[in-house]
């Protein structure tokens, strides 16, 4: 059976290379590699960038559909077996930006263990730990349910401790601070309200940055992806954009 031939896309921003090793800048609504639970997709990490560089390429760590921001790949066997086992031993800092609901009060530390998505309901739940800092407030002088004078939004930094599947949404989430554009675990209509304000349908959720260990050498890296430095990813522009609105209150 031969494999369909996919649109061509355009090249994948790459962070840092190496003969071990690729970080690149994963866009917002592409697919980490192909899945028969998104059989109409034709956007994906790792076919594009295996043809971009023109070698194998192999995944040792994902990044939910919506979400943007600093993914790595292995280009070797060797390589991607060392940083999978950093990624299951938890021997990686991982940080997010994420825009949800409410006023996160300054710092929260969620310790909810958690089930994968799909498991039946007598599954056992797994250890999961966030840790959660507000880092700006908005009002906006609208409601967006005619129940309340404003609509409140915050900046919030994810650390995540555990890798979890959907772990910071469902936190967030569990913590009644959903985010906003997360279409299984936020509120539609606030969802659909800030989604006509913005004039941007997605998942307002950004994998900042990464630190990890060399698969080699054991070098400590940190590899980010900073919206200052993508001026050309329109999406990095929607975050600009979102960020500069008048009313923005840094917490410090």
């Amino acid at each position: 059976m031969t494999e369909t031939a996919l649109p061509v896309h355009p090249p994948l921003h790459i962070l840092w290379q190496d003969e071990h090793m690729v970080v690149v800048y994963k866009p917002a609504g592409w697919l980490v590699h192909r899945t028969g639970l998104d059989a109409h997709e034709t956007r994906f990490v790792m076919q594009t960038l295996r043809d971009q560089l023109g070698r194998h390429v192999w995944p040792v760590h994902r990044l939910d559909k919506g979400t943007c921001g600093v993914l790595v790949m292995a280009l070797h066997k060797e390589a991607a077996q060392a940083l999978a086992a950093s990624f299951a031993a938890h021997q990686t800092r991982k940080e997010y930006l994420a825009l949800v609901r409410g006023w996160l009060p300054g710092a929260l530390e969620v310790d909810h263990a958690l089930k994968p998505d799909d498991a039946p309901d007598d599954a056992p739940v797994q250890e999961a730990h966030t840790t959660l800092r507000c880092l700006s407030q908005l009002s906006w002088p609208e409601s967006y349910d005619g129940r309340h004078a404003e609509t409140r939004i915050s900046l919030v930094q994810a650390l995540p401790t555990t890798g979890r599947r959907h772990q910071i949404r469902r936190h967030l989430k569990h913590v009644a601070h959903p985010i906003i554009g997360d279409a299984t675990h936020g509120k539609g209509p606030l969802n659909r309200w800030w989604a006509e304000r913005l004039g941007q349908q997605r998942l307002w959720l950004h994998a900042k940055a990464l630190e990890i260990a060399h698969p080699v050498s054991g070098q400590p890296l940190r590899f980010e992806a900073n919206w200052s430095a993508l001026s050309h990813v329109p999406e990095a522009q929607d975050w600009q954009k979102l960020l500069a609105l008048p009313g923005w209150q840094a917490i410090t």
